[in-house]
This record gives structure tokens, C-alpha cells and sequence, in this order.
């Protein structure tokens, strides 16, 4: 037996860096993952709230009241939305997902009274079947586009940016481009795509307003527009995008997932959502338009705690993604078996991308997707969205709130240095922000 507890861990070249590089140097090419940034960044677990006690008066669970319902769209749209709960379903393929999960997120979403998105590639019958509220993603490839689904919408979101790659393009490896989706993406079948990194009609801002206005036209000026922006810039952002026109903005930190990109784009691209989430509100506060022009926060929500904070900080909100597709039965344990001759293991996501989730929700191969119960599944989103909504009322009554948009950064502290300068909110015990 060989003693190895001399051997000393590199900090700079763990086992994981070590077999990268390996990894690049037989094949030449850089790695293509789904998910989300994997490093650790300051986030929401790093606030808590203050509860009520002696200077505080909290709400009596479950017997009063706390209201959790949210209007977007109604700065310029003459029919916006009102979904029942903070939590909104991100856009997500037709592609990335099979037609059974993209149903089974818009019954969810449904039974809950939110909405879901369409993400690239168009606007399936099942989704829009299934969906009591949907927005439909307008995004720089135009796959799927056409103003006939334009106006089936209920919301129009216009991709600028995503979290995980913002200034990039996302990607669809050849296996899921099936018959069908090749179809609504005018693409060749089975060919490996990249959708592209900007609008192919604006070269700046000043074209956004221009876009924003033909879609008004081409609904009756009726449908609410959303400007989703990657979290790199985002006081900038948010502000160009208000002048612009834009109903409702979307800010998506480096947490949020994606299909498939370069894993050096969603480790070193963008900033996390806790410092995304102030310099948004930031932004609206300083036009005088914060809660005129809603702000929806995503990028690697899971609790109600989180999107307790999120609200506290600022957003009308939230939107998941991940988290979502975790709730219909991703990666279940069921079929672990299988995830290992794919060489990987329930729980990791790193390969959603490749098409052939035994789970059937990651996939367009017929017989996988023909797994999953698009009823059942839905099912389980609607319990998954059931939890974060009670979650947090708890929070927000603790504090005394009879609404969660009655929530603010008065009623969070942060745990380090580093979450109280993001957040703008009190280092705990102390009644000091970092930077002011």
C-alpha cells in the first residue's frame, strides 16, 4: 500500500482543472455543458431576514391574510397579466425540452394561475394548449417566429441577454434537432446549431425602441413587452430598456441555467443575481419608475427563501428554470442505471444537453420523451410552486407583511462582507452597509 497523505492538493490545480486540461488536450475542443455556474458565489443564502419581536408586530399564520398576486405589463399594455403568485416558469425550448415537458410546465404553471415561457424555437400547440398565461420569447436567432404566435401570446419577452452566457449565443447539438424541430426552425435535421449572440435588425438601443414599437403594432399595442437582459451591466440595462418602452425587465444572474454553451462562458460571464438584483432596482428607483415598470429576477432561485429576498430587495418576481425541470422528475434516481452508461449520475446536469435524458424531459428521441406523464409531472411543478408560495407568506408574515411586495431591504441583514455590499443591506448585527 503507497502512503499518499504527504500528497498535497493544488489549489490552483485540483483533480477537476487537472482533467480538463487533459480533456482539451486529446480532443481539441472546448466543453459544451447545460445547467448553470457551479462555483460558488455570494447569493441569497447569504441574507437572512430580521423577523418581528418586540419592535416589530408579525402576522398571524395561516388566520391573516398576506396576498401574493402580481400585475405585469400595465405601464403601456392595454391587457396586462396578473398571475396568482410571485414565481414565474422561464423560457425553456422546444428543442432543449421534449413537447411532454413543455406541456406538463405549462399545466403547472397553470394550476398555480402563472405563466410560462416559450423559450427559442417557436410556440408548440401543447404549450399553448396547457397554458393559462404564456410569454412568448423573442429572441436573436427569429427561430419559430411569426406574428400569427406573436399575437397568441399573452406577454412578448425580447431576448437580449441570458444569465448563463450573456453576449453569447446558446447552442442545440444535431440529436435534438428532430424532424419536428427542424421543422419549426427551418433548420436541416440532425445538424448541429448556434443561435446568435444579438438581434440581426439593431445595432444599439435606440433600434430597441423601434422593435418595441412594431410589436406593439403587430398586437394592438393590447400585449405586454419584457426586455430580458444577461446580468453583466444591469443598472445600464435596466435603464436603457425602460426608455425604450419596455413593460417589464427581466434580469437574469450568472446562476441561471442554459441548455448548452461553452462551460467557460457560464463560469467567467456576468455577476451573480444578489448584486444584480440592486443595481436593477437601483436603476428603476432613480427613474422614479420602480413598480411602474415590473422587474423580474432570475437566475438560480430554489426556495421560498429566495424569493422572499429577492422581493425584499426590489422585484416584482421571480422566474426558475432549473429548479422547475428538477420538479417534473429530472434526473430522478429511477434511473440511475441508465445515467451511468451515459457516464454521469442522477443529480448531475451537465449533460441535458446531449439529448438523451432518460427522464424524457431533456430529449427528442420519441421513445425516451414517451416517459414522462405530462399530467403527472405537471402535477408535481404545481406542488414545487405551491411550496415556494407558502414558504414565502411565512417569510413575509414573520416580518409583519399583509403582501409580499410589502417586503424591503429594511427587513434583511447579511451574513458576510461581501452579500451586505451586493445587496446594499446591513452586515448583521452592525448597521453598517460596506461602501457607504
Amino acid at each position: 500500500m503507497v502512503d499518499k497523505s504527504w500528497l498535497r492538493e493544488s489549489a490552483t490545480f485540483p483533480r477537476p482543472v487537472i482533467r480538463e486540461i487533459q480533456r482539451a488536450a486529446e480532443t481539441g475542443i472546448y466543453d459544451i455543458r447545460g445547467f448553470g455556474a457551479k462555483r460558488t458565489v455570494p447569493h441569497f443564502d447569504d441574507l437572512v431576514f430580521l423577523g418581528a419581536s418586540m419592535s416589530r408586530y408579525p402576522l398571524e399564520g395561516y388566520r391573516e391574510t398576506c396576498e401574493t398576486s402580481v400585475t405585469l405589463g400595465d405601464r403601456f399594455a392595454s391587457k396586462p397579466i396578473t398571475i396568482d403568485i410571485p414565481v414565474t416558469i422561464a423560457g425553456m425550448s422546444f428543442g432543449a425540452l421534449s413537447a411532454q415537458a413543455k406541456e406538463a410546465l405549462g399545466r403547472g404553471a397553470s394550476i398555480m394561475g402563472t405563466s410560462t415561457t416559450t423559450g427559442d424555437g417557436g410556440m408548440t400547440p401543447e404549450e399553448r394548449g396547457q397554458s393559462k398565461y404564456l410569454v412568448y420569447q423573442y429572441l436573436p436567432s427569429r427561430y419559430g417566429m411569426n406574428p400569427e404566435d406573436l399575437r397568441k401570446a399573452d406577454a412578448i419577452e425580447i431576448v437580449v441577454g441570458q444569465g448563463a452566457k450573456p453576449g453569447g449565443g446558446g447552442m442545440l447539438l444535431g440529436q435534438k434537432i428532430s424532424e419536428r424541430v427542424a421543422g419549426m426552425r427551418d433548420l436541416p435535421e440532425g445538424i448541429d446549431q448556434r443561435s446568435a449572440c444579438r438581434h440581426p435588425d439593431w445595432t444599439g438601443p435606440d433600434d430597441l425602441e423601434i422593435k418595441i414599437q412594431e410589436l406593439r403594432e403587430i398586437t394592438d399595442w393590447q400585449t405586454p413587452i419584457y426586455v430580458k437582459v444577461g446580468a453583466a451591466r444591469p443598472f445600464y440595462d435596466v435603464t436603457l430598456a425602460v426608455k425604450a418602452g419596455a413593460d417589464v425587465v427581466v434580469v437574469d444572474g450568472m446562476q441561471g441555467g442554459t441548455a448548452a454553451t461553452q462551460d467557460v462562458f457560464i463560469e467567467h460571464v456576468g455577476i451573480p443575481t444578489l448584486p444584480a438584483v440592486r443595481a436593477a432596482v437601483d436603476a428603476l428607483q432613480e427613474l422614479d419608475m420602480h413598480r411602474k415598470v415590473q422587474l423580474i429576477v432570475s437566475g438560480g432561485i430554489r426556495s421560498g427563501a429566495d424569493v422572499a429576498k429577492a422581493l425584499a430587495l426590489g422585484a416584482d418576481a421571480v422566474s426558475i428554470g432549473s429548479a422547475a425541470l428538477i420538479a417534473l422528475g429530472d434526473n430522478s434516481e429511477d434511473h440511475e442505471a441508465e445515467y451511468n452508461k451515459l457516464g454521469t449520475s442522477a443529480g448531475y446536469y451537465d449533460d441535458w444537453q446531449d439529448g438523451r435524458d432518460p427522464a424524457g424531459i431533456c430529449t427528442q428521441d420519441d421513445a425516451l420523451a414517451a416517459r414522462l406523464d405530462p399530467v403527472k409531472a405537471g402535477r408535481r411543478l404545481a406542488n414545487y410552486l405551491n411550496v415556494l408560495t407558502l414558504e414565502t407568506q411565512t417569510l413575509a408574515r414573520a416580518c409583519g407583511k399583509s403582501h409580499v411586495h410589502n417586503l424591503e431591504p429594511e427587513d434583511l441583514a447579511a451574513l458576510t462582507i461581501e452579500a451586505a455590499a451586493m445587496a446594499g443591506v446591513p452586515l448583521a448585527g452592525t448597521s453598517w452597509i460596506p461602501g457607504t
